[in-house]
């Protein structure tokens, strides 16, 4: 087992991996916290993976806004195909990532990943004015333009797991209550061949 047991006192965590304590201060876990939350910040579009309601894979990207629960909301046209994958399997994963050019290893680039349910804000609801303002308001006038249109959906995102990657051994949980991190245990860990 890769993380047998956890033990925690004022300012550190302890974890055992595969007969090894890996020790992580609660300072550290609040840096790669913030570390995380400044990364989602940093991006005003997030990457998403769909999946046709046969399960055929497609991944694209969209403007977004998130609420002070954590969701995520995005605008999008029928034109794209992820738009119709949303409407007829709703569930998503979406992907913040470090750029290429700010990471100094490319196999472990600092990432927040989450699976999400979808549901689609339609115009009768109370809540489809004010998402479109807010994503008028960090967006401009396009998004006034393309409320104009009669092919645009707004879906919301509403995370049920999140993972982030700060590098090699270090994955997190991510709290969906808090945006606190807590390390992956995981049953089987890296093994050499």
């Amino acid at each position: 087992m890769l993380f047998e047991t956890e033990a925690y006192n004022d300012n550190y965590c302890l974890y055992q991996r595969s007969g090894t304590m890996i020790e992580i201060s609660n300072e550290e876990l609040d840096d790669l916290t913030r570390s995380c939350h400044e990364l989602m910040a940093s991006q005003q579009t997030l990457l998403m993976a769909t999946a046709s309601a046969n399960g055929m894979p497609d991944i694209s990207y969209a403007p977004f806004v998130r609420d002070r629960a954590g969701v995520f909301y995005i605008y999008v046209s029928e034109l794209a195909i992820h738009t119709a994958n949303l409407l007829n399997n709703p569930q998503a994963s979406i992907l913040f990532i470090r750029r290429e050019a700010e990471s100094p290893n490319l196999f472990v680039r600092e990432r927040a990943v989450f699976s999400c349910r979808v549901e689609e804000i339609t115009q009768d609801d109370d809540m489809y004015a004010i998402r479109l303002d807010a994503l008028q308001e960090k967006f401009g006038e396009v998004v006034g333009i393309l409320r104009l249109l009669t092919d645009f959906h707004l879906f919301a995102l509403g995370p049920e797991s999140g993972r982030y990657v700060a590098g090699f051994g270090r994955a997190f949980t991510i709290n969906l209550n808090d945006d606190s991190l807590s390390l992956v245990r995981s049953a089987k860990g890296n093994q050499t061949k």
